[in-house]
């Protein structure tokens, strides 16, 4: 955890530093004048609200892999992601303000997690059959979200567009305090779901004698992971792939899944929104550009690996 917390500051301090305008580590240091102005009024919120939703985000993705016992189980892929998007994007359309848009975030989310644990529900939960559901079902609401693009007034589908692609740009003070107040309850719970997601690993069986409830616990747990990302999605729109590469990042650095996954998924979405950034002069792109160009051939990575090994 030492050097992932490492990473953690320096992506930090690159975040503040790097833009546009270039600040010198001295500007930082003091923030006085023109550095208190780009700094505390618009680097540093982005970089909080990238810091506290890719943990949201990587902390979702490592209690569904954990949970599921697969390392393709993340929000992104059941379509867990999709659903909050849609949710938030419905109220987005309407006019709702931040309140309004977390509430359809979670509501969507929740929703798109029902519909798809009904549609691979059989004897049961198999990780694999889920998988594969979240990912039709992902398509799907993605095609819903599109469509409803098209009924709204030029204005309104540029703004609606750039959310859905994932971005930071103009967040403030206020998101970055939004998300925080999620997160300040959310973690608690997060913790307090180590010891179900131990004994699940157990077993079932096992589990249940040393007293686990194991059907509550399941769906405590995936309640908790569609609460995170929604406090994700209501901030910086259905980032992708951050639930997916956390957890098993975390992993090869040593850390703890949980912890660990939060703090890589911070790690990620700060240095992709800087690679956004600065990646085009001129240009910002959408964050979720950056996470997509990372994630996607990291899945096709491991659906190969999954093929190999007779699980697809």
């Amino acid at each position: 955890m030492i050097r992932l917390s490492g990473l953690l500051l320096a992506a930090i301090l690159l975040g503040l530093a790097f833009g546009e305008v270039h600040l010198p580590p001295s500007a930082i240091l003091r923030w006085d004048g023109a550095a208190e102005l780009l700094i505390g009024v618009i680097r540093a919120p982005r970089v909080a609200v990238a810091v506290l939703a890719g943990a949201a985000l990587g902390l979702a993705g490592a209690l569904l892999q954990s949970l599921l016992r697969n390392p393709l189980a993340s929000p992104d892929v059941l379509g867990f992601t999709s659903g909050a998007g849609l949710g938030a994007m419905l109220v987005v359309a309407l006019g709702g303000g931040a309140l309004s848009i977390t509430l359809g975030a979670a509501s969507g989310g929740v929703l798109a997690a029902l519909a798809v644990t009904a549609l691979s529900w059989k004897s049961g939960i198999v990780p694999l059959r889920m998988i594969l559901v979240g990912i039709g079902a992902s398509f799907t609401l993605q095609a819903i979200t599109q469509f409803m693009m098209t009924r709204l007034t030029g204005a309104e589908a540029v703004e609606a567009a750039r959310w859905l692609s994932g971005s930071l740009a103009a967040r403030h003070w206020g998101h970055a305090m939004q998300i925080g107040l999620c997160l300040a309850v959310l973690l608690p719970l997060a913790a307090l779901s180590l010891r179900a997601l131990r004994l699940l690993e157990l077993g079932d069986e096992v589990a249940t004698g040393l007293g686990l409830h194991v059907t509550r616990a399941r769906a405590g747990i995936a309640a908790l992971a569609v609460a995170l990302v929604a406090s994700a999605v209501a901030v910086a729109g259905p980032v992708p792939f951050v639930a997916l590469l956390a957890g098993p990042l975390a992993v090869r650095f040593g850390a703890p899944m949980l912890l660990g996954a939060a703090v890589v998924g911070a790690i990620v979405t700060v240095l992709a929104d800087l690679a956004a950034r600065g990646l085009i002069d001129g240009v910002q792109l959408p964050l979720g550009v950056m996470t997509g160009i990372l994630g996607a051939p990291y899945l096709l990575w491991m659906l190969s690996r999954e093929m190999e090994r007779g699980r697809l």
